[in-house]
């Protein structure tokens, strides 16, 4: 009986053992992105009297991977919450399609253009100053939200 325990233990051992080694030689290889240069610009919505901030500009994959499924998104972080006439504010719901970018596949070393919409929002209705371009008073930040590593 207690010969066939010592062969299990033996199997187990070897297992454990042969699963370390395996683990080892499979080193996770790492994506790196940035985004290497962006954009702001603005945009108006006649039919609200909304001045947005929108963005474009590239992504680039200086890691060791390829990637899928890359999520950019932008945000003003100074911006208000209250919608008020003649201030920049933002919306505090979850993010919709047109603002933000997915980007499907992104090889290691590649990069690729984005491009999204509704940053922040100035309402400007008649008798409000428009503003003149993107408010450099305001800290606005482009970011990549998510991403995948590819399984090739």
């Amino acid at each position: 009986m207690f010969g066939n325990a010592r062969w299990i233990l033996w199997g187990i051992v070897l297992a454990a053992i042969m699963l370390l080694v395996s683990g080892c030689g499979n080193e996770k290889k790492q994506a790196n992105l940035e985004i290497e240069d962006y954009e702001l610009f603005l945009s108006e919505d006649t039919e609200s009297n909304l001045i947005i901030v929108n963005a474009k500009g590239t992504i680039v994959n200086r890691g060791e991977t390829d990637v899928k499924n890359v999520e950019v998104t932008g945000y003003c972080r100074t911006c208000g919450e209250e919608i008020i006439n003649g201030e920049w504010f933002v919306d505090d719901y979850e993010k919709m399609a047109h603002q933000k970018d997915v980007i499907g596949y992104l090889p290691a070393g590649g990069r690729s253009d984005f491009t999204f919409e509704d940053i922040a929002y100035y309402p400007a209705p008649e008798g409000i100053a428009e503003p003149e371009g993107v408010p450099e008073e305001h800290e606005f930040e482009i970011v990549i939200e998510s991403y995948e590593i590819s399984g090739n």
